[in-house]
């Protein structure tokens, strides 16, 4: 199994993302994702247009994929969006990338795009490391991270 297949199968559970919105994700590597939606009718606004929540939606879990795939569990804690234009193609991609990681936080800027080329939105994300559940000098651990245990080890 490839890391992209193994990352559909960890973010398959973001029901909200994945099942109801229908972001795909396409490529994922260390502190990096890239994830597609095509639009459709479910996704327009009252004007036609693609919701604002739509872009941040497909940031956010950018960033979801990005910041968690082979990391400790990270949530988002502070988001910054910047809309740039209306979408004029019939695809979006949202591509994550990782600014700047520390113990605690993270930093990524995500760049949103249509199938023409058109930049609609810019996302900037800061992120929260979770400590694991148990410590690895917990007894009840067993010196593990159950995140990881999820995750799997890549």
């Amino acid at each position: 199994m490839n890391y992209v297949e193994r990352a559909r199968e960890i973010f398959c559970h973001d029901v909200y993302a994945t099942g109801t919105t229908g972001i795909v994700i396409e490529e994922v590597e260390a502190g990096r994702s890239l994830v597609s939606l095509n639009v459709d009718e479910r996704h327009l606004n009252a004007s036609g247009s693609v919701m604002g929540g739509v872009y941040y939606t497909m940031a956010d879990f950018a960033f979801a994929v990005a910041a968690n795939f082979d990391r400790p569990l990270t949530v988002t804690l502070t988001g910054s969006v910047s809309y740039l234009s209306a979408a004029r193609g019939k695809k979006l991609v949202a591509e994550a990338r990782c600014i700047k990681e520390g113990r605690s936080a993270a930093f990524y800027e995500v760049n949103v795009t249509d199938d023409l080329g058109t930049a609609v939105a810019r996302v900037s994300l800061t992120g929260h490391r979770r400590k694991p559940r148990f410590e690895p000098s917990d007894p009840a651990a067993d010196g593990h991270d159950p995140y990881r245990e999820i995750a799997g080890a890549f």
